[in-house]
């Protein structure tokens, strides 16, 4: 990656599970990626592990409010069951999904992230993967659900990169990966 890749993460300030957002953030930050977090409000964000015990606390970059989505290459949506199901009632959450997805630009959500995709109206006509209790929400929203530690889509003329839960991390890092090199050869193609 270059330094001039720059990814948006999108979270509540309460709920997400520590795991899947600080290690892509981690990971993201150690390849040289700008990666900026936006929460709600500027409180702290305050992580879950297994959506029970105390994880972490981490400081937002922005709020969803005065983020500008246009200004970044990969949207990446972190799970956490709280997070997700308060995430998707959050109309700038919904408009930064739907921004990324008309312009052409990749996703990766893991574990519950996928609601959002739902509730943004754009899972239809993709394959994705997500934690099994939101497999009859992807389904009714028109995707089509797989059990697989990482499913990339290329569907609809936008990538998505999906992955299950804290365990396909691994697999979910490469997705995410492979979706910032295809997204700087586009970029550079044009």
């Amino acid at each position: 990656m270059t330094q001039q890749t720059k990814v948006l993460t999108i979270v509540t300030n309460y709920g997400v599970e520590q795991d899947e957002l600080l290690v892509p953030v981690r990971h993201l930050r150690d390849d040289g990626v700008q990666v900026d977090i936006a929460a709600p409000d500027r409180d702290d964000i305050r992580t879950l592990i297994g959506d029970r015990d105390p994880g972490e606390t981490v400081r937002p970059t922005h709020t969803l409010d005065e983020v500008d989505p246009a200004g970044y290459d990969l949207l990446l949506i972190p799970g956490g069951t709280i997070n997700a199901d308060t995430l998707r009632l959050r109309q700038a959450a919904v408009d930064t999904v739907l921004a990324f997805t008309i312009a052409g630009r990749p996703i990766a959500a893991i574990c519950h992230g996928p609601w959002l995709l739902a509730e943004a109206g754009v899972a239809y006509g993709k394959r994705l993967t997500s934690y099994p209790s939101v497999r009859t929400d992807l389904a009714n929203a028109g995707a089509t659900w797989t059990d697989e530690p990482l499913v990339t889509d290329d569907a609809n003329g936008w990538r998505l990169v999906t992955s299950r839960n804290p365990d396909d991390l691994e697999h979910f890092l490469r997705g995410i990966d492979a979706a910032l090199r295809a997204q700087a050869e586009a970029v550079g193609s044009r």
